[in-house]
Order: C-alpha cells, then structure tokens, then sequence
C-alpha cells in the first residue's frame, strides 16, 4: 500500500510536523512506501497561473481546467505539478497535515489543490463524486486548530467542525472521488502544556491505528441525480 503525505507547516519543530512525523513511522512500520510532498520545504508554487502551460490549447484565453486537460494530454504542464499528479495517482492514501487557517487551508496547499488536482485526470464532466476520477483511493486531514473543544459544535461560537470542514471534505476531496476518512484534530494546540500534547499524539496513534474501522464521510452520489444533477424523484 501507498501513503502520500501533503504537508502544509512553515515550521520544522511544530505539533502538525510531529504529527506528520508519527504518520510517516506508523506506515513504514506497518510495511507501506511512504512519500512526503512538504509543501514549505519543496518551495512550492501555489499560484495557478499561465505559467503552468507550456503550451496552450487557446493562447488568446486562459480557461485554466480545459488547459489542464490539454496539458495533461500534450505532454505541456509544468514538471512540478507533473510530478505531484503522478504522486497522487500512486498513492492508496492521501493524508493532508496542516493548520486550520481562516476555517481552511494554508494558501500553499490550497494552491496545490488548485495546481494538481487537474480536470480530465481528477474529475470532469460526470466524473465527480462517486464517479471521480480518484475513486478507490482514500484521504484523512490531520490538522490542528487554536480553538478549544467546547467553541465547536452545536450552538458553539465557531459552529459545527463538519460545516467548518465541508468545503475541503466535499469540495475538494469527496468531489475528486475519494473516500474521505474522519479526520483527526488537535485542539487549542499552542496554548498546551507539554503532557497535553503528548496526550493527544496517543489519540493520534490511536486513530491511525483503527483507520481500517473508520466509517467514511457520506458523499453526494450521481445516482440519486439526473443528467442534469436535479435530483432524482424518488417514489413515496
């Protein structure tokens, strides 16, 4: 089996990056290859831009997704967002570390979603969902948040975790086909003292530990819709 990590911290000794480190020890322990995309110390550009084609199918007018399926094809997208693509049709799963900003991703992996998830390969057309071009493979988000426990959830002052994490789950990974695992948060991690974040690495271990028992996220299936994405009518 095949585990890809996407690693979005800018500081080597953080919590996040420990976290990574653990994954990457329980998998090769558990007998998988390993690889690490650590977005920060690969440099990596997350601006998605004209620059990303070699050629293009319409030099006059950048419509970025129809020129990723051109350079796909082609043989024109640039090296860099080649060779995490290829990464991501290796892997089995794909384990997203990072911080929570802003209710979302850093800039730098959202860029690498927008850079390397790319239509024709990923998703287009009808290809979404359960009909994904990345389906049968699996992802997790590993991430951390400044906020405590009791600031989420029903009634709370930032709300529920899943409608906060809703535009990453499903817009980006459920979208792409892949069977989204629950993920796994560390809360308040900065303000911790030293046995509160050795206490919640154990929960870590402990999630890596059952992931085969972990019920996936519930997706949008194309079964239910029509060819026009109206949903189905469904008989009383």
């Amino acid at each position: 089996m095949n585990l890809l990590i996407v690693h979005a911290h800018h500081e080597p000794q953080s919590f996040v990056t420990s976290m990574k480190d653990l994954t990457v020890q329980h998998f090769e322990h558990a007998g998988w290859s390993v690889q690490v995309s650590d977005l920060y110390a690969m440099g990596f550009n997350p601006v998605a831009s004209a620059d990303d084609f070699s050629a293009r199918k319409n030099p006059d007018y950048l419509t970025y997704a129809l020129e990723q399926r051109h350079g796909w094809q082609t043989g024109t997208l640039a090296p860099d967002i080649v060779a995490e693509v290829e990464k991501v049709q290796w892997a089995d799963l794909i384990i997203f570390s990072f911080p929570v900003y802003w209710y979302s991703l850093p800039a730098i992996l959202k860029g690498w979603v927008d850079r390397v998830f790319i239509s024709g390969v990923c998703y287009g057309g009808t290809r979404i969902y359960d009909r994904g071009g990345l389906k049968g493979k699996r992802a997790m988000l590993a991430t951390s948040l400044g906020g405590q426990t009791h600031m989420f959830g029903p009634g709370a002052v930032h709300g529920e975790l899943e409608t906060l994490l809703k535009p990453i789950h499903q817009g980006m990974l459920g979208y792409v086909g892949l069977t989204v695992l629950p993920p796994f948060v560390a809360y308040h991690v900065p303000y911790l003292p030293q046995p509160e974040r050795e206490a919640i690495m154990q929960a870590y271990q402990a999630h890596l530990n059952q992931l085969d028992q972990l019920e996936p996220l519930v997706m949008p299936s194309l079964n239910d819709y029509d060819a026009t994405m109206h949903p189905l009518v469904k008989p009383d």
